[in-house]
């Protein structure tokens, strides 16, 4: 799966882990110990959510795109 999401990608020194934040979808996010896993990690996470708002009848947002906080 490819994301539509915006990803927001850093290194969490306190984690000692790069964290992948989902804005647009709220509490999702995941970490990886590189870059690159932090980021096939949010696109499992983000099918998950995206599984789990469907199964609960849930809204689930529209991708944005580029966000203008980031």
């Amino acid at each position: 799966m490819q994301s539509k999401y915006e990803i927001i990608i850093y290194w969490s020194e306190d984690d000692k882990a790069y964290i992948a934040e989902v804005p647009e979808l709220a509490g999702c996010m995941a970490d990886g110990k590189s870059y690159i896993e932090a980021l096939q990690n949010a696109e499992i996470i983000i099918e998950e959510w995206l599984e789990t708002a469907k199964s609960l009848n849930r809204e689930i947002p529209k991708p944005k795109g580029k966000l203008m906080y980031a």
